[in-house]
């Protein structure tokens, strides 16, 4: 749920997430909001105070009250004091990119389990939001990234060669130089794996390729 008002003299923000594949209901109040909370169970509310000329301090303990466990991001502008006692998770202060809007999201919004999403071991996998959950640590993927990392938790133990991963990661029947393959698994192990030079979970299998282990 994404609360603003029409005096923003920026762009909103709601195109942004929605092209990014949230699903966004947008009031333009926080009376609205409330009276939304009845039927709509957001996994997170974003409070745009500043589109609407306000501190939002207000309109964050009305919606704290009703809704105590939901994940409230309140953005203020710039000239608003972001230590005068918001009851919100995380207060961002303008100016700052959707990116940066994005990465706070992912930190509050829980993973759940479904069609979008796999686990497998220690490793849960958000494939539309393109992160991964492992030791309550959420990592954010690139697009190729997360297609490696979908094939190997899809075959969690098996090999997979070298060739059928890259058909599969870079969707092609086209096999050209799978080094950049080699690249894409350093990359991951970089980022999953205590020590990439001796990983835990990413084996390599001489002469094969690779697959997705747990001890």
């Amino acid at each position: 749920m994404v609360i603003e008002g029409k005096k923003a003299e920026r762009s909103s923000f709601v195109g942004g997430l929605t092209k990014k594949g949230f699903r966004v209901l947008s009031v333009p109040s926080g009376n609205v909001a409330l009276g939304k909370l009845d039927k709509e169970k957001p996994d997170l509310i974003v409070i745009d105070a500043d589109s609407m000329r306000t501190s939002g301090k207000r309109i964050c303990q009305s919606l704290r009250s009703a809704a105590k466990t939901t994940p409230i991001i309140l953005i203020i502008g710039n000239g608003v004091n972001e230590k005068n006692g918001f009851d919100a998770d995380i207060v961002m202060q303008l100016p700052f990119t959707l990116q940066k809007l994005l990465n706070r999201i992912k930190v509050l919004l829980p993973l759940k389990p479904g069609n979008d999403s796999l686990k497998v071991g220690p490793l849960e996998l958000d494939l539309p939001q393109r992160f991964v959950k492992i030791n309550e640590k959420q990592i954010s993927l690139t697009p190729r990234l997360t297609r490696l990392l979908q094939a190997l938790m899809e075959r969690p133990g098996q090999v997979y060669g070298r060739d059928e991963l890259f058909k599969f990661v870079w969707e092609t029947d086209y096999i050209g130089d799978t080094r950049t393959l080699d690249v894409h698994v350093s990359w991951l192990r970089n980022l999953l794996e205590e020590d990439p030079r001796h990983p835990d979970f990413i084996k390599t299998v001489r002469g094969v390729g690779y697959r997705l282990d747990f001890d």
